[in-house]
């Protein structure tokens, strides 16, 4: 029987944990962040590098790539026995533009929601200063309870 109970007790803390605010608005990030990653990548690729590759000559970024070390060819002439191996420069500067975009995006939607934070607005003064001892005192005191000095009527 305690075994159930300590189970029951354990699904009933991790229900708790996984409906909380933070957890869900984690969850609901990760997601939207993930569609919008490859709405990004996709701009890159397919909107902005062909014409940008067109303005430098007609590069194409993405089949852009160093031999480090050639492939190693069977004697038949078409089986591989070892891939080459590549530097692939031209995919590193997609994804730096990639990046460079969602870094972007992510500061704009940032900046925005700190300007749709409005400040509260201030509630009605409740304390003041002591002109004798320098205390916080409550606006409403006749005499401070540090010092003891008569304080001026508040108009």
């Amino acid at each position: 029987m305690g075994i159930v109970s300590g189970i029951k007790n354990l699904a009933n803390e991790f229900k708790q944990f996984a409906l909380q605010g933070n957890v869900m608005d984690l969850a609901v990030g990760l997601v939207i962040g993930a569609a919008f990653t490859k709405i990004v990548t996709s701009l890159v690729e397919n909107v902005m590098m062909p014409p940008l590759g067109m303005l430098m000559g007609g590069v194409d970024f993405s089949n852009k790539w160093v031999i480090l070390h050639p492939a190693k060819i069977a004697d038949d002439g078409k089986t591989v026995l070892v891939p080459a191996t590549t530097l692939k420069y031209g995919l590193f500067i997609n994804s730096i533009i990639d990046f460079l975009i969602v870094a972007a995006a992510v500061f704009a939607v940032v900046k925005l929601m700190n300007m749709a934070k409005r400040k509260p607005p201030a509630g009605p003064v409740s304390t003041k200063e002591c002109p004798m001892c320098a205390s916080t005192i409550s606006i409403k005191a006749k005499k401070c309870a540090f010092c003891t000095a008569d304080l001026p009527a508040v108009a």
